[in-house]
């Protein structure tokens, strides 16, 4: 995993000296962006889906990386209200084929206790059975967060990230296909990342999660989050979709569609896309994609592509292609409205 620049110094929070990266120009230095591939396959089985859309990436093998992996365990509820046990377990397996070292899989759950929800999904069961380590975030202590804060950024104290994650060697995550009624207005890679963050660290009072809810500049916050970190890979299980509600209940669709990318930006709009297409929330409807708000503040911290035309749909299946076909009209002309 690529470290940041640190500013010289650091700040104490709760008693804790915790480094402060910078995050504005977080990918500075890194190679420019090749065009946003996205692999869309249209399909009903998760494992074949996952499998067969990460194959459609021509990604070079992780050999000997350890990754950490977070999938969606936002909530108890079944998908897309949270990650499919299939497309998890297909997810891993073909992380350890690509070579890949020791995984951890991390989660902190915005709506329930999350260890009670990683029983209940059978995330424990499951990681146990493929040799990967399992972490809960809240039950981390102070030492093991790194309190990440700039002036540009609109959250008030900076948040709070697992210093276990931002050691691994690599991080990657699956996400799931719904709107977000709290705000967010859609969860999907990007917002993701919020389960990554801390609601408390342990010797501080401070809630970072009621200011993240309760601010006007939530969906600005969702992207500032992902400024401090870089995926190696994602993959977005679009089965089952909530194109109303969400996160763990809505009116749901079938989608048919396993997308897999490196690029958060490419991946959402590709993501938003497919929801429009099914009829979705005013949020998620108004304006083009790219000024929806997580991905425009994205694409200004330098997160991923700037427009739809550096987004490419990569299939190889007739199906795969007519169905992506009518996404990309959506993508290109949400761009020109």
């Amino acid at each position: 995993m690529e470290r940041r620049e640190f500013l010289k110094g650091a700040a104490g929070i709760g008693g804790l000296a915790l480094a402060l990266p910078l995050v504005q120009n977080a990918l500075a230095g890194l190679a420019g962006p090749a065009p946003g591939r996205v692999a869309f396959v249209k399909t009903t089985d998760r494992a074949a889906g996952v499998n067969h859309a990460i194959d459609l990436l021509g990604l070079p093998r992780f050999q000997g990386k350890d990754l950490f992996l977070k999938a969606n365990f936002n909530s108890a509820d079944p998908p897309p209200g949270s990650t499919h046990e299939d497309t998890l377990a297909a997810f891993i397996r073909k992380l350890k084929q690509m070579g890949a070292g020791p995984l951890t899989l991390g989660e902190r759950s915005g709506m329930g206790n999350t260890r009670q929800v990683l029983e209940s999904r059978n995330a424990f069961t499951l990681t146990k059975e493929l040799g990967v380590k399992a972490v809960v975030f809240d039950e981390l202590p102070a030492e093991d967060w790194d309190l990440i804060r700039h002036g540009n950024m609109h959250w008030q104290q900076g948040f709070a990230l697992p210093s276990t994650m931002r050691k691994a060697s690599g991080v990657v995550q699956t996400c799931c296909l719904k709107t977000h009624r709290f705000g967010g207005h859609f969860t999907l890679s990007l917002k993701n990342s919020v389960g990554l963050a801390a609601k408390f660290v342990p010797g501080n009072s401070y809630n970072f999660m009621r200011e993240l809810h309760s601010s006007p500049d939530q969906r600005r916050m969702i992207a500032e989050i992902n400024a401090a970190y870089r995926p190696e890979l994602i993959v977005l299980d679009g089965v089952e979709a909530f194109t109303t509600g969400g996160p763990e209940a809505g009116k749901k669709v079938t989608a048919s569609v396993i997308l897999a990318g490196t690029d958060r930006i490419a991946v959402d709009a590709v993501g938003v896309a497919i929801l429009r297409h099914f009829g979705t929330t005013p949020e998620v409807s108004r304006g083009t994609i790219f000024e929806q708000e997580q991905i425009a503040r994205a694409v200004q911290l330098g997160i991923g592509v700037k427009s739809p035309s550096e987004i490419e749909l990569v299939t190889d299946d007739r199906d795969s292609a007519e169905y992506a076909k009518v996404i990309r009209a959506i993508l290109d002309g949400a761009a020109a409205q």
